[in-house]
């Protein structure tokens, strides 16, 4: 067997950090050989500086593994996930890439740098040409690759297909799950019977986010497209899905049938990365789907599912927020780096 890379978690012990270890246990291609948090973990065996919250059993492998700081000159890996907040990211990556790190980041805090390649594999590889760019003008032997924010993710999937038919506004609603924010993020007494109509910051990032997703790389930046987006963002009591509401207006006026073949024909020709699921778009034709306690974890949660087609064009999409809206996505672009031979 082909020797596997050495991965290390930044933010191990977190809500994503644990997907990462979940994502990353018995990966063909990454191996788990660091595990940083917060000082108040350092020096700790796993098991007993985080509070394992998934459905899925704590790996043995991972139980008495020792948790480092979350320092460069004590982190034995070739690419590091970053599940860190975006306060702290903002300052510790760098030092990770300067170091020679390859950074798989799923903060927020460089996503929107003109040199740092905001990707989803299916939707935007050509943006890694980026790469070059911020390791010259950084002086980097390294580098930092992000994914979006979770319900950018989510909508931007459903939205690849529709370029073809002229896309050229976009309006959704989306309702999001309490996962999102986090173990501590929402009160029960804030959440249950009720619903938030505000997620700070979230409705900016999915309008930058997605014009730089869907912009096109002239070999030395990103141009945006000259598509409107709008966005209402809510946090509903669900523990784990994404569910968007999305208004797509498209200058060719492509019917709902056109739309839903556009959805099922969608190919981005990634086959061979392990955690691509068998149809990044999972089309439901039953008029009350997708629904995410039916369908988050279409794909182990990698697919995102679509139905309601309607004339308009109007529909729905639904993902998993903290699978493919996280971890399953920066481990997705690692997978794609070392396919183009960047690790």
């Amino acid at each position: 067997m082909t020797e596997r890379i050495k991965a290390g978690v930044l933010g191990a012990t977190g809500a994503v950090g644990q997907r990462f270890i979940q994502a990353l246990t018995d990966h063909p291609w990454f191996e788990i050989t660091s595990l940083a948090a917060s000082e108040r973990s350092a020096g700790k065996p796993y098991e007993k500086a985080a509070s394992w919250r998934l459905d899925s059993k704590l790996p043995d492998e991972i139980k008495d593994q020792g948790v480092v700081p979350v320092d460069p000159s004590r982190v034995d890996a070739d690419v590091v996930f970053s599940a860190l907040p975006s306060s702290s990211a903002k300052t510790v990556e760098p030092e990770f890439a300067e170091a020679g790190f390859a950074v798989a980041s799923n903060a927020s805090a460089y996503r929107m740098e003109a040199d740092v390649p905001l990707v989803v594999p299916e939707v935007n590889p050509g943006h890694l040409g980026l790469l070059e760019q911020q390791q010259d003008s950084r002086g980097w032997d390294g580098y930092i690759i992000t994914n979006p924010n979770c319900s950018t993710i989510i909508m931007i999937v459903s939205l690849k297909p529709l370029m073809q038919f002229g896309l050229n506004n976009v309006n959704v609603a989306t309702m999001q799950a309490v996962s999102g924010a986090g173990y501590d993020g929402v009160s029960s007494m804030a959440i249950i019977d009720n619903i938030l109509p505000y997620i700070k910051t979230e409705e900016e990032k999915m309008e930058s986010e997605t014009l730089k997703l869907l912009g096109e790389f002239d070999g030395s930046e990103i141009i945006n497209p000259d598509i409107h987006f709008s966005a209402s963002c809510h946090r509903v009591p669900v523990l784990d899905g994404h569910t968007e509401a999305i208004w797509a207006g498209m200058r060719d006026n492509p019917t709902p049938e056109d739309v839903r073949q556009a959805f099922l024909d969608f190919d981005p020709e990634l086959e061979d990365l392990p955690s691509k699921p068998e149809k990044s778009l999972v089309v439901r034709d039953e008029p009350d789907r997708p629904q995410p306690r039916l369908d988050k974890n279409m794909g182990n949660g990698m697919s995102v599912s679509v139905g309601r087609i309607r004339e308009g064009i109007r529909y729905i999409a639904l993902g998993h927020n903290t699978v493919r809206g996280a971890a399953g996505a920066s481990v997705l672009n690692a997978e794609l780096l070392h396919k183009k031979g960047k690790l």
